[in-house]
């Protein structure tokens, strides 16, 4: 039987318009002017926007082995609560990592019964492995992912240009893209021996010429070997100039960047607040604002979260030291408000937000012809938006498995009432509907 959803803001590739979206045997059947004839039930949302489904492709769930960390019970749950109906998992928390097909099976078993949103799956590049990278091909990962530098897991190493080298051909020939940790770390640890509470000093520790010297090897390596190339979570608007000049000669780089960049500034964190500590740092309020308008101008395609939680007493809340503590923010449930926050006191928009959580991070991982757009034929998996509406985070209201984020206590704007995945409505605020309706996704 045909639902179908009525709004007067309903955001497609066309702009946001009040519409009728249909919605039969899982996917959008159409989308009518207000007005036109429908069967079945219809579901007056007034006001209320629908928008895509969020799709966040940088998600540490971190399962099997350290499902005390996250898992996907409570991530798939955190990422229903937030309108986010398609996510991907990286290679790494997870024990084993993500660098084999063995482990892939070991990761894709563990969703059995507590697969509540979309999950796709990343492999990893990690020196040895390059003899792997094809049978994870043929097992279905969207692309592969590698660090620069230490990624803070032991068991995932960080790869070296000459690792690169050995894969790169197979992932162009395949059109698969490499997912890149942008920094080429120096020994660099003469501030530990200062003050390890200074957030100034953690932030001093990983400069952005890291970043900017890791970027320029990977668009030399894009133009060298043609395959796609994404750069994840992007801090340094240094590198705005060179990412300008490869994509003004068509190499096919695209640069995701994450919501704390643009939320949070440097000056404003106090020392002791390692709940902010991630890697690359976040940057000082000019260099932020630059992401700003990168993001605003297209140069920068999408915002991801880069939800990378841990137990609380591995971010050192107590001591507030930097030195030790786990680089990582938890904030999957919240991907949407906190970046709407942020984006309309700068005149963004509703069809901003579909393009830079939707639209563009469903190219990413290859799904582009089925997701992150409300277009007749597409799936069914959307969201439903109180813009205006606004909330206080607080522990209570977060279905992470642990309550840590820089983000408690901040009001934030917008209000996810619905989550449809597949047509079936599974999330009205603050009820989950129905869980385990999620899909495993391959390329």
């Amino acid at each position: 039987m045909d639902i179908t959803l009525k709004s007067t803001a309903v955001v497609t590739p066309a702009g946001q318009r009040p519409a009728l979206v249909v919605l039969r045997g899982g996917r959008i059947a159409d989308v009518l002017p207000v007005g036109a004839p429908v069967a079945g039930p219809v579901l007056d949302l007034g006001d209320a926007a629908i928008l895509p489904g969020v799709i966040d492709p940088h998600v540490h769930l971190n399962e099997p082995g350290r499902t005390a960390w996250e898992g996907f019970d409570t991530g798939t749950r955190a990422a229903l609560a937030g309108g986010i109906t398609t996510l991907v998992d990286m290679p790494l928390n997870s024990a084993p990592v993500t660098t084999s097909v063995e482990s892939l099976r070991l990761k894709q078993a563990a969703t059995a019964g507590q697969l509540h949103t979309n999950v796709g799956f990343w492999g990893g590049i990690v020196p040895g492995n390059a003899a792997e990278v094809g049978p994870l091909i043929a097992a279905g990962v969207l692309g592969f992912k590698a660090f620069l530098t230490h990624s803070g897991i032991d068991d995932f190493p960080n790869a070296t240009e000459a690792d690169l080298r050995r894969v790169m051909p197979l992932l162009a020939h395949h059109g698969l893209p490499l997912l890149v940790h942008c920094e080429l770390s120096e020994d660099n640890d003469d501030w530990k021996s200062g003050d390890t509470r200074s957030y100034q000093n953690y932030l001093a520790s990983r400069p952005k010429n890291w970043e900017d010297k890791a970027i320029a090897l990977m668009v030399r390596l894009c133009a060298e070997f043609g395959g796609p190339v994404h750069i994840v979570h992007l801090s340094s608007a240094n590198s705005l100039a060179v990412i300008a000049e490869a994509k003004a000669h068509g190499l096919p780089i695209t640069v995701e960047t994450g919501q704390h960049y643009l939320f949070f500034n440097a000056e404003d964190i106090a020392d002791g607040q390692t709940q902010f500590k991630c890697a690359p740092p976040i940057r000082e309020r000019a260099n932020n604002e630059q992401l700003w308008g990168a993001l605003q101008s297209g140069l920068i395609d999408f915002v991801a979260t880069d939800h990378s939680p841990a137990p609380p007493a591995l971010k050192q809340l107590a001591s507030g030291d930097f030195a030790s503590a786990w680089g990582g923010i938890a904030s999957l449930q919240l991907a949407l408000p906190v970046l709407w926050t942020a984006a309309k006191t700068r005149g963004a928009t509703l069809p901003d937000l579909a393009r830079w959580l939707s639209a563009n991070p469903a190219r990413l991982i290859g799904q582009a012809h089925r997701k992150g757009q409300i277009v007749k034929g597409y799936d069914a998996d959307l969201l439903v938006l109180a813009p205006d509406m606004q909330f206080t985070v607080t522990e209570a209201l977060l279905h992470h498995r642990h309550k840590v984020s820089p983000y408690l206590g901040r009001t934030l704007a917008g209000v996810v009432t619905h989550t449809f995945l597949a047509g079936e409505e599974v999330f009205r605020h603050p009820d989950f509907l129905h869980l385990n309706r999620g899909q495993l996704l391959s390329r």
